[in-house]
């Protein structure tokens, strides 16, 4: 991975020439979109608790880079929906020109305003949502469009339907989930083919600390890819447990310090594994945020992942993401010794009992 001369700046800015030349691009299970390696996820840092510039230099540094994903949600924040405020800001300043290469995703399903109509998997609810979504990001449409969570008090079946809905109407190119199970994840695949609009890609938990998605047969990493669905992996990182950040305390500012990430995700034992994931990823001359990313890339297969979904606050923080990309092989002994520590951690809180709605 080449050294980055970018030089955050107010001042007016030319997306460098050379964007496609760093992160690979690969298809999106069988269908036409194609995604980056690497994306960009917004969940932490692009509220309006973060400085607006600080927003805009990561974006103009990712999108330098061929980081042309952008996932949002619309509940992200803080407030909610402040996010997708902050990138559509971002994107009709910086790269108004470029919309078309650009992937922006959002998501609806977890709570976004009072009362029943604010939440879940009804058609009001998505379509709604959608609705404010685009308003908010002051696009036409989106390039993808998640149910973010399954919900078992409504009908899958109406879930899919207004995903359907979303697509046919324009509004989105493209329809996905998140942290379905694999049987969910199955079934919603079969609505959504004989309704003429097939899922192409699927948004779970994964890490060394979370590895749920491998569970299962079959799992749903083969689920996905016999149902010809990509995988975004989010939350690579653990909420920064997986970075060297914490391995000698909790230093100011970060998550758990701001109380953004749960304290029960830090017991002794976690952290012993993760001081022991550090060791080995120093031997293989990485950080440990870096192993974390490329073992989640690595070739497992018709499993393997197609997007590392990572979170940023700073430049010089992607920066040290995209250096996973430098080496994602692993050889035996490696992956011996890292799944003697890659354990589960219990910390995956989107895992509830939604999952068992077949």
């Amino acid at each position: 991975m080449k050294p980055t001369n970018f030089q955050p700046t107010d001042d007016f800015w030319n997306p460098a020439e050379s964007r496609y030349d760093d992160v690979p691009i690969g298809r999106c299970g069988r269908s036409g979109l194609h995604l980056p390696r690497i994306a960009l996820g917004t969940w932490h840092n692009f509220g309006d608790d973060t400085p607006f510039q600080t927003q805009r230099d990561i974006v103009r540094y990712a999108f330098d880079r061929g980081i042309i994903h952008i996932d949002i949600a619309n509940n992200y924040g803080p407030p909610a929906g402040s996010t997708e405020e902050n990138i559509g800001r971002i994107v009709a300043k910086d790269l108004k020109a470029h919309r078309h290469e650009l992937v922006i995703s959002t998501k609806a399903g977890m709570a976004m305003w009072p009362g029943p109509t604010g939440f879940g998997g009804s058609r009001g609810y998505l379509l709604n949502s959608l609705d404010e979504s685009l308003r908010r990001l002051g696009m036409d449409y989106v390039d993808i469009f998640y149910h973010h969570r399954p919900d078992p008090d409504v009908p899958l079946e109406e879930s899919m339907l207004a995903l359907h809905d979303a697509v046919r109407s324009g509004k989105a190119r493209y329809a996905g989930l998140s942290s379905y199970s694999a049987p969910a994840t199955a079934q919603a695949q079969a609505i959504m083919r004989e309704l003429g609009t097939p899922l192409v890609i699927h948004q779970p938990s994964y890490s060394m600390l979370n590895r749920w998605v491998e569970d299962g047969e079959p799992s749903l990493l083969d689920t996905a890819a016999e149902e010809g669905m990509g995988i975004i992996a989010f939350s690579p990182l653990a909420q920064g447990l997986l970075t060297n950040k914490y391995l000698n305390g909790v230093p100011k500012g970060s998550r758990l310090d701001k109380g953004k990430v749960s304290e029960s995700y830090f017991a002794p034992e976690t952290l012993d594994h993760v001081r022991a994931l550090n060791d080995i990823a120093r031997d293989r001359g990485q950080t440990l945020a870096q192993m974390a990313i490329a073992w989640i890339l690595r070739e497992q297969g018709a499993g393997t992942v197609t997007t590392a979904l990572v979170g940023a606050s700073s430049v010089g923080q992607l920066e040290d993401s995209l250096g996973a990309l430098d080496n994602t092989d692993f050889n035996s002994d490696e992956l011996a010794r890292i799944d003697e520590h890659a354990v589960e951690s219990g910390i995956n809180t989107w895992w509830n009992a939604t999952q068992s709605r077949m």
